[in-house]
């Protein structure tokens, strides 16, 4: 009898683990065709159930965290932002803590808290948060150097050192005691792997072409705004980003 039990309870704790594994396969399914129609808020509500189902899944925190980015990064108001942006840093340090040599949790430091330097913040936590995107950004590529994004955003770093300006440039200056070694030549160089890595990321593709005119080589800028702006678009920022794009490369013609 007890064996029998004891059969009964491991079958029906297979099913319950099947089951709850479909579950999340099913809304992750119904999340990426959501974010496919440029729907984000959408998308992120689904992605926030599977966390409810399955916490500590690295990927879809992640996936939280670049969605609030996006989402907050179109808002007008300063204190709808914050709101974003902090919800976003707290995705990532859920991430970082459950596996801190994680790639993708590391990424997903350094992308947050180079948007958390757009806040209006003391100029302390602005040092803190420039010095975070370079350190958690170095270490997603220790760990994997062809991750796409954290190429991408070790670039933007070192785009953002050379070009800084007003309030944040003399942040950094104060407190670092002079600018960090920005290099246009090294932000080119990471965007472009990150270009190689992951074609069509907008992002990268509208960056890359400043750093290329900062650097004083409008050839090379053009082309890659010539091919950014057929570009599908991917996320609801695409739409944006391209037209700048096109601005951009109407300029330089």
């Amino acid at each position: 009898m007890k064996i029998r039990f004891l059969f009964i309870g491991v079958f029906f704790c297979s099913w319950i683990g099947t089951a709850f594994s479909q579950d999340i396969a099913i809304l992750a399914k119904e999340a990426e065709n959501i974010e496919r129609q440029l729907k984000e808020p959408e998308a992120l509500a689904k992605y926030k159930q599977i966390l409810v189902l399955e916490p500590n899944n690295i990927k879809y925190l992640v996936k939280a965290t670049e969605l609030e980015i996006a989402i907050g990064g179109r808002e007008k108001d300063e204190n709808n932002k914050r709101l974003f942006f902090e919800s976003a840093m707290a995705y990532a340090q859920r991430a970082l803590k459950i596996d801190p040599n994680n790639a993708d949790a590391n990424y997903a430091m350094a992308t947050v808290s180079g948007k958390m330097t757009d806040l209006d913040i003391e100029n302390k936590k602005i040092v803190a948060y420039v010095k975070d995107v370079k350190e958690y950004a170095d270490k997603a590529l220790s760990i994997n150097a062809n991750h796409a994004r954290a190429n991408y955003t070790l670039g933007k770093w070192h785009y953002e050192m050379v070009t800084l300006s007003g309030i944040k440039k003399a942040a950094v200056k104060l407190f670092y005691g002079g600018l960090p070694n920005g290099d246009l030549d090294k932000a080119i160089l990471y965007m472009e792997k990150s270009k190689s890595l992951e074609p069509y990321f907008v992002t990268n593709q509208l960056d890359l072409a400043k750093a290329y005119k900062e650097n004083r080589q409008p050839a090379k800028a053009i082309e890659v705004l010539e091919r950014l702006v057929k570009m599908p678009n991917r996320s609801f920022n695409d739409i944006a980003l391209k037209a700048e794009g096109a601005k951009l490369l109407a300029s330089l013609q």
